[in-house]
């Protein structure tokens, strides 16, 4: 839509939101939007409007969400906006606006990402926009401060690298420096701005999916490459928590199946993680979705690059990283369907003296280990059951919670009586039927791999094998199969 706001617009008395983001409207926002008394939300975002902004605006008090940002929009942020009690959401940013911004009401709780680029603004440093202009004394008394202060901080600052700089060289020559790069230190941070441009401002067609602590967007930085954004929901509890731990956690991994971190944006009010985009989606959606499919060969190789990815976590790293919610969505396939577990959000670090530690959160039911959702007592071995279901949920295309499922009947008792005659009973109908070729030795290998499964999902912790020897067992599986199709 382009042209001029009607100033009809205001005559929607019983309008409670008003969006008319991304289109082309032109010329002011008129000032009878004010009668709208019911207004709860107004986007007016991503449009070439130009003027000042009403103060009329400041008379709706029911207004919780406003967002004006990406326009022409001049003039200074009216004062009349202080009396919106309720207004939890303000954006001008990329406008042309000037001068004080507000500090009473609402804006006591905003910060700076509400007013990017409007170079003319000023007002409290929390904003980081210059201070407002005053008196010449005072400025003049600053000014002097300034002299006194900035000699003083310059010589503290060469004091602190001078001493940091001394204490590289001496880890250096010690022989102490890590072995990992640290990524998320080392890597340039991709701003605020360019997150909003990759993803065209988070439109819905470059929405990929969302989680307990986020949401994840597609999006393509100005070199062309894909990415995809993890935004963190930073008003769930434990979101600040997951950013952290995904951060310490991935800085230090590299392997072909773990997802790759490409960047971060992270300020007071908005965090993000910019990862590998993986054009095949999850495992979930190849399991369950029309229009999809995997083949028995192909279930068993994803299957094997989980494998090594946790037998990477388990046994590869200085220090031992247990996942925590290893599940099919959290499974991704990128464009040669080489699986890449993703999402440590509530992953742990074990330390040099530690075989298991407690936890208060809860990875998602039906792939908890028993003494995971007994105690909260998570180890090495909590992801060596998660993925003895998955396994088994691979071959048999049932969720651990399916509604088949009950307190006398679980994902695992179900395969475990099944084992070895009745196998077929319950694998996945699409993957194989009596009249293939080498059907019963396809069969026998889809039984040992059930096997592996419940060995890996034993009651006690103790009697789960490690990942080690699940690669190694699988791998072995997989060169049967692959005889058995060749003689086929």
């Amino acid at each position: 839509m382009s042209g001029s706001l009607p100033v009809e617009i205001g005559n929607l008395k019983a309008a409670i939101r008003i969006y008319l983001s991304h289109n082309q409207f032109s010329n002011g926002i008129p000032r009878e939007i004010g009668h709208m008394q019911n207004l709860i939300h107004l986007s007016l975002a991503q449009n070439k409007l130009q003027g000042s902004i009403p103060d009329s605006i400041g008379s709706i008090p029911s207004l919780e969400f406003l967002d004006l940002s990406n326009n022409n929009l001049s003039g200074s942020i009216p004062m009349s906006l202080e009396k919106l009690r309720y207004l939890n959401y303000f954006n001008v940013s990329f406008n042309s606006l000037q001068g004080e911004i507000p500090f009473s009401g609402p804006f006591k709780n905003l910060s700076s990402q509400s007013f990017m680029f409007n170079e003319a603004l000023c007002g409290a440093p929390r904003f980081r926009v210059p201070p407002c202009p005053t008196s010449s004394n005072h400025r003049s008394k600053k000014k002097k401060l300034l002299l006194i202060v900035f000699p003083l901080l310059g010589a503290a600052v060469i004091i602190v690298f001078v001493t940091l700089a001394f204490m590289w060289m001496r880890y250096r020559r010690e022989g102490n420096v890590p072995v990992e790069a640290d990524l998320l230190a080392t890597m340039a941070r991709i701003s605020y701005y360019e997150i909003i441009q990759a993803t065209n401002d988070f439109s819905e067609s470059n929405f990929i999916g969302s989680g307990s602590f986020g949401s994840v967007y597609k999006g393509i930085l100005r070199d062309g490459t894909t990415i995809a954004v993890k935004v963190f929901n930073l008003q769930a509890e434990g979101a600040f928590k997951s950013f952290e731990t995904e951060c310490e956690v991935l800085r230090n991994l590299r392997h072909r199946n773990l997802t790759k971190v490409i960047s971060s944006c992270s300020n007071l009010d908005f965090k993000a993680l910019l990862l590998e985009y993986m054009p095949n989606g999850s495992l979930e959606k190849w399991l369950y979705s029309h229009n999809y499919f995997l083949d028995i060969l192909k279930r068993l190789s994803i299957m094997i690059d989980v494998a090594c990815a946790l037998e990477h976590l388990h046994h590869g790293c200085s220090t031992p990283v247990i996942h925590c919610d290893l599940k099919p969505s959290n499974v991704l396939l990128d464009e040669n369907m080489v699986a890449h577990v993703s999402d440590f959000g509530i992953s742990k670090l074990l330390s040099e003296d530690e075989s298991d530690l407690h936890t208060k959160t809860l990875a998602t039911f039906g792939y908890i280990a028993p003494e995971y959702g007994r105690e909260g007592l998570v180890s090495l071995k909590c992801d060596v059951y998660s993925y003895g279901i998955m396994l088994m949920e691979t071959f048999t295309r049932k969720r651990p919670n399916d509604e088949i499922f009950d307190e006398d009947l679980s994902l695992k008792k179900w395969v475990s009586d099944s084992l070895p005659e009745a196998t077929i009973t319950v694998v996945d109908s699409n993957l194989l039927t009596p009249e293939d070729e080498k059907f019963m030795d396809k069969i026998d290998c889809v039984a040992s791999i059930m096997k592996v499964a419940l060995d890996c999902s034993a009651e006690s912790p103790e009697e789960r094998i490690n990942m080690k020897d699940v690669v190694g067992i699988l791998q072995k599986i997989k060169i049967q199969l692959l005889s058995c199709f060749a003689s086929a």
